[in-house]
């Protein structure tokens, strides 16, 4: 095996023109080096270390858009200013990715890239409608993180292109937000079920948008439209919040079907929706 550390974005590019298909692309290498030791994993031949590349490893604004490198660590992003101001959910989810050696490694793009249906930052990127530039040597694309999914570990990505930063609108003064994780612990585990949400309130607790994005419920990530619908227009009360939740329940049925697990996840993802949105209104709750 061939290691490489290029040292900008065009030298990755190079790279990965002359070995692809046998190369891969590593960053924080929390869940490649995990996928290495496995027997049955198809080991390339050339792996291209981007976690250096100094303009991947940034948070920026422009006008109203954040800008995020695609090589930030998790812990840099739960503790930027910028994030915890304009995008809170944002900072609350990679604040809880696995240890704290894990969130300082572990990079946002890889958590995007891997594509695991329990990936903690794309339920949050999803509502707050976040767009990936993805470069390749002979071209550019910018795509919406929602179109970024094929299914649990797979990508739009091919074997030469590389994400290399993620943007999205500030949230402003009368948008509130959440995430909310269940795992099997409190420290140190997977999500089994997290939820990402948005709300926009009028100064007379009125919701004129609302956007919920949960994670590992759906084979693919999506916002819950029907959810989102019911509670647009409507006062602030635990009632809808509640109903939005049974909502987002029946919508997952709806997909996904009845099996062993229903009875439980039924039942909790009603009620972690409507807690993360109880936890977005906060102290606006009437």
């Amino acid at each position: 095996m061939n290691y490489y550390r290029p040292k900008n974005i065009d030298e990755a590019k190079r790279l990965l023109q002359k070995f692809a298909p046998d190369s891969r692309i590593i960053a924080g290498g929390t869940d490649l080096l995990v996928e290495m030791r496995h027997a049955n994993y198809a080991l390339k031949e050339h792996l291209i270390d981007i976690l250096k590349i100094e303009s991947l490893n940034k948070i920026s604004e422009n006008g109203n858009e954040l800008i995020i490198g695609s090589a930030i660590v998790h812990d840099q992003i739960a503790n930027h200013p910028l994030i915890k101001r304009f995008a809170p959910l944002l900072s609350a989810a990679c604040s809880v990715i696995g240890s704290q050696q894990i969130r300082n490694r572990g990079t946002i793009g890889g958590n995007i890239c891997n594509a695991s249906p329990c990936a903690d930052t794309v339920p949050a990127l999803i509502a707050l409608e976040a767009k990936v530039k993805i470069v390749s040597p002979r071209q550019e694309r910018e795509i919406p993180i929602s179109s970024f999914f094929h299914k649990p570990y797979h990508t739009v990505m091919k074997e030469n292109e590389i994400l290399t930063e993620i943007r999205f609108l500030k949230l402003n003064d009368n948008q509130r937000c959440a995430f909310y994780k269940l795992a099997r612990r409190k420290a140190l585990a997977i999500s089994r079920i997290n939820i990402a949400a948005i709300l926009k309130i009028s100064k007379d607790h009125i919701i004129e948008e609302a956007r919920l994005a949960p994670g590992s419920v759906f084979p693919t990530w999506t916002r819950i439209s029907d959810a989102e619908s019911f509670l647009s227009g409507k006062k602030l009360s635990d009632e809808i919040f509640k109903e939005a939740g049974n909502i987002t329940a029946q919508k997952m049925i709806e997909v996904s079907g009845r099996r062993w697990s229903t009875p439980y996840k039924e039942s909790v993802i009603a009620a972690l929706v409507k807690r993360a949105l109880v936890m977005a209104a906060g102290e606006l709750t009437p």
